[in-house]
């Protein structure tokens, strides 16, 4: 198996696990119960602290551990996430959020243009037509509900599917290793959390635990995974693995606080799994014919 191949596989089970494991940020978020700026302090406060300590265990283990912020790269790359963030949250009380997740479902678009543009990473056929299947999707979904938001908050929504794009985007150029770098982007959220919480809200969280677990262990393995693909994998391949959180964020919020999810949300859903998976499936068998191909052509 060629180096190639194998880091396209590599890249596919990152992203998968990353974006798995983010699908139950929404879930523990309720969980905890509290005041939005609150959590959103101690959810970034806690995967700061939690990147750091990750990353001194493993620079004792070997020194082969990723950098924090490597070169100028990473710092873009930080800022980048950071900003996304502020954007992010600022447009979760600014609209709707059927218009939230809709929008952010062009990352996908804008990673795959972006990639384009400045990486000459033209996507293949299968990818655009995944990519189309899996905005369908996402329209079916939230498509009774579009419209409902406002334009601040709609583009604020644009501006953090723009960012995350970018970031996948200078991740994907640089060829290096950003796993720990999307981790140290949280200060940024973390220092207007503080502020506002410190001068408007005041701080309540009523069952901080939930938000300790997501902030030391679902977020470090989900934004460490996610940012350490665009190493091995195109980032418009990446992008779409972030369409997971629209589809089981709310199967888990059905499971556990009985919100039972409507019909458009399960034809969307299933649409966009297929989609994914038939995605990943067809990599995979490329993968394996280009290994056989080059196999034959050695004997």
């Amino acid at each position: 198996m060629s180096a190639i191949q194998t880091d396209h596989k590599r890249g596919l089970l990152l992203t998968a696990i990353g974006g798995l494991t983010l699908t139950v940020d929404i879930p523990l978020i309720r969980l905890a119960e509290g005041e939005a700026w609150s959590i959103l302090l101690l959810r970034t406060g806690t995967t700061f602290v939690a990147a750091l300590v990750i990353w001194a265990v493993w620079r004792l283990i070997t020194p082969q551990v990723p950098q924090l912020l490597p070169g100028r790269a990473g710092v873009v790359v930080a800022a980048l996430y950071g900003l996304g963030s502020i954007t992010f949250v600022t447009a979760v009380f600014s609209t709707s959020t059927a218009n939230l997740v809709f929008i952010l479902a062009f990352t996908t678009m804008f990673a795959a243009l972006l990639s384009w543009l400045f990486l000459k990473e033209r996507p293949r056929p299968a990818t655009l037509l995944a990519m189309a299947a899996m905005i369908v999707g996402v329209l079916i979904i939230v498509g009774d509900s579009v419209g409902t938001g406002n334009v601040f908050g709609d583009f604020m929504a644009l501006c953090s599917s723009f960012l995350i794009a970018s970031a996948i985007t200078v991740s994907r150029a640089s060829g290096r290793d950003m796993g720990f770098t999307a981790l140290i982007g949280v200060i940024m959220p973390f220092m207007v959390a503080l502020a506002v919480v410190a001068g408007d809200t005041g701080y309540r969280v009523d069952a901080p635990w939930w938000i300790i677990f997501n902030g030391a262990v679902v977020m470090p393995i989900s934004f460490f995974c996610l940012a350490a693909g665009p190493r091995y994998i195109s980032g418009a391949e990446v992008a779409m693995f972030y369409l997971l959180e629209t589809v089981l964020a709310p199967v888990w919020v059905w499971m556990i606080f009985s919100e039972v999810p409507t019909t458009n949300s399960l034809i969307g859903g299933a649409i966009l799994i297929t989609a994914l998976v038939a995605h990943s499936i067809w990599q995979l068998v490329e993968s394996r014919r280009h290994r056989v191909s080059g196999n034959a052509g050695q004997a």
